[in-house]
């Protein structure tokens, strides 16, 4: 392994449209906080305020560097719209390419 990447996931209401969503997206990656990010449609089940909950939204991951990893938890703290969003992150080992192309 040639170092340390990291995957940051956060998911995004679905009331969002693609277009927004893109745009949320592409400004991780003009902060250059991120090398790629992944969208996808998901639907969650989860407990709110003690009533259970199954929602439309976007499942995010974003592949990201060592130095990049607090400036874009950060960035999805500052700019979500929850109250308590789903910020999660683990570590990952990748080809040197892969690796490189993400350092930038």
């Amino acid at each position: 392994m040639s170092g340390t990447l990291w995957i940051v996931k956060t998911t995004l209401p679905g009331e969002m449209n693609e277009a927004e969503v893109g745009m949320w997206c592409q400004s991780i990656i003009e902060s250059n906080l991120a090398a790629c990010v992944e969208i996808r449609r998901t639907n969650s089940v989860f407990r709110w305020e003690g009533e259970i909950h199954n929602a439309l939204e976007w499942d995010i991951q974003m592949k990201t560097s060592e130095s990049s990893k607090n400036g874009l938890i950060s960035k999805i703290k500052s700019e979500h719209s929850y109250d308590v969003p789903q910020i999660v992150w683990w570590s990952v080992e990748s080809t040197k390419e892969y690796y490189d192309w993400v350092q930038g």
